[in-house]
């Protein structure tokens, strides 16, 4: 089973999500929830793009490579669902910041996650 596309998607979804951080938290209207990321976004946009983008390629190329097995078949899927989901918080970041979505509405739509699990749980 060939996954170079989605393998290239999930490179491509990790680097937007780079630069949509820099761009949402560099004019104030996110942060980076992930400490290690924040501290490297702190140190300037350069050491944050390197690490994100070196994490993103090693990632996509440990899947291809074992594109064979039914782990990294599954574990792509997952990824992609995963930045997928993200890519809608920034669309929502970005409607916020824009003034068509409420504060009220982002909160209440930021729970829905806790809110699943604490069903699931």
């Amino acid at each position: 089973m060939q996954l170079l596309a989605p393998t290239i998607l999930l490179f491509a979804l990790n680097l937007l999500d780079a630069v949509l951080t820099i761009v949402w938290v560099r004019s104030g209207v996110a942060t980076e929830s992930n400490q290690l990321m924040a501290s490297l976004l702190e140190i300037g946009n350069g050491p944050f793009l390197s690490v994100k983008i070196t994490i993103g390629a090693v990632a996509a190329v440990v899947i291809y490579m074992a594109r064979r097995k039914r782990l990294a078949r599954y574990g792509l899927a997952v990824a992609l669902a995963v930045y997928i989901g993200l890519m809608g918080i920034h669309l929502f970041t970005g409607l916020s910041a824009f003034g068509y979505v409420s504060n009220t509405f982002m909160q209440t739509v930021a729970n829905i996650p806790g809110q699943l699990l604490a069903v699931i749980i």
